[in-house]
């Protein structure tokens, strides 16, 4: 019965999608150009590129990791992020993102459907000097990684299609409201003077607990501990993961800029220190220095500088990294993993880090660095943004675990989510798909 239910919301939305595309005409186009810049707007499509070979990045950092049986898997749940959530984006996602507010929570799904009105011609407010549709398209990069991240909580255990449902209700459900409250600058978190650059809250933290969420709902795989299938895999997706988000942190200047610039030398330097400060505590609590650990602190660092990017100094960055890697590293440590079964950490290294990342921008966020800032860090002697960030903090992290735990019991009830203990056992590489390495 719940096949056929699956089956059936599924064709029910390929049908829909064909008959909108249908009725639907392209983006009307406006009989006078606007004069774009050149310059941003070939740096936002290296940018919008950049963005995008994050996933499949992922896709090797977490293949690497998991056992041998489950590598494919694995990695298609990252493919399959950029499949189906590229035509999300495309019907309905950018209009419930950066549609017309509805309240400052969401955006109102009839502005741009279909990107309707997103055109080549015309820009969006706060990105003047560049194609509307280069903007929605970059956007569509963030979407598209962010349940991507999930998947390393429920690693080795999830069905695949009910993955899927989970995936696009996430989207709507959960991403959109985010999106559009953190950047839409009639969003309820953009007029409290939240800051986050390049997603913080909308992709790190929104990921971390649903990630959280799903490892309790689904709860442990049948074996814990298995050695990781191709560890060159991890080392080659971190890279992977670092080359791209110069694309995820400087791109969020929306331009070829002095802030991209800043962006992406704090984005550089917060990378290394949080490698090196991984390394370091391994060193410290008697561990060997590994591949992984320099992966994995690499990556938090990574996180923790992507609210703070465009807002902070270099020596405020290198800080940044370092003291998420530490935070991280003693939750990776002491998370109760014989209860709660995250199988690659993700809400210890993303969710974490993403926190530590928000409030670290409302003690270090200067004026100096970004014009824009109107209430500077702590550490400039003003608190108003370190409350902000702190509120905006507990509210998404409610909100986001809930409606998560939420939606998972929702595609359990429509599709089972978890697979069989034979299935388990045989991997997900056969089970779900027929192939192996």
């Amino acid at each position: 019965m719940r096949k056929v239910t699956l089956s059936v919301i599924m064709i029910a939305l390929l049908v829909i999608t064909l008959f909108s595309s249908f009725i639907l005409t392209g983006s009307p186009v406006p009989s006078e150009a606007v004069a774009f810049d050149t310059g941003d707007t070939a740096w936002m499509i290296v940018a919008t590129a950049l963005v995008l070979l994050m996933t499949p990045g992922l896709g090797f950092f977490y293949g690497g990791m998991v056992g041998k049986k489950n590598v494919i898997s694995t990695m298609l749940q990252s493919f399959m992020a950029m499949i189906i959530v590229t035509v999300l984006w495309i019907v309905v996602g950018f209009s419930l993102s950066f549609g017309t507010t509805i309240g400052g929570i969401i955006g109102d799904p009839t502005t741009y459907p279909f990107f309707q009105g997103v055109g080549t011609n015309t820009t969006w407010s706060l990105a003047g000097t560049i194609p509307f549709m280069l903007f929605a398209l970059f956007q569509a990069k963030f979407a598209i990684i962010t349940p991507a991240l999930i998947t390393g909580a429920f690693a080795e255990r999830i069905r695949f299609w009910a993955y899927m449902l989970f995936m696009v209700l996430f989207i709507l459900v959960i991403y959109a409201p985010l999106c559009h409250m953190t950047w839409h600058p009639d969003g309820l978190f953009f007029k409290m003077g939240v800051l986050d650059f390049a997603g913080g809250t909308v992709v790190h933290m929104s990921a971390g607990w649903a990630a959280l969420a799903g490892a309790m709902f689904l709860g442990k795989r049948k074996v814990q501990k298995v050695n990781p299938a191709r560890i060159t895999y991890v080392l080659l997706g971190t890279g992977l993961l670092w080359f791209g988000w110069f694309g995820f942190n400087a791109g969020s200047a929306l331009g070829a800029n002095g802030l991209a610039v800043q962006a992406l030398g704090t984005t550089t330097v917060a990378a290394a220190a949080a490698g090196m400060a991984w390394v370091f505590m391994d060193k410290i609590l008697g561990h060997k220095l590994s591949a992984m650990g320099a992966c994995i602190g690499t990556v938090v660092g990574l996180v923790a500088i992507t609210p703070a990017a465009g807002f902070v100094s270099l020596p405020h960055g290198i800080f940044i990294g370092m003291f998420s890697s530490v935070v991280s590293n003693f939750m990776v440590s002491k998370f109760p993993k014989g209860k709660i079964d995250d199988a690659l950490d993700v809400f210890a290294c993303h969710g974490v880090g993403g926190m530590v990342g928000m409030l670290l921008t409302g003690v270090f966020a200067s004026k100096e660095v970004n014009s824009a800032v109107a209430d500077q860090g702590l550490i400039f002697g003003e608190s108003t943004l370190f409350i902000n960030q702190f509120t905006a903090l507990v509210v998404v992290s409610v909100f986001a675990f809930c409606a998560s735990y939420a939606l998972f019991f929702i595609v359990n009830k429509i599709t089972t989510l978890r697979v069989t203990e034979d299935k388990e056992e045989l991997g997900l590489d056969i089970s779900q798909h027929g192939e192996y390495l």
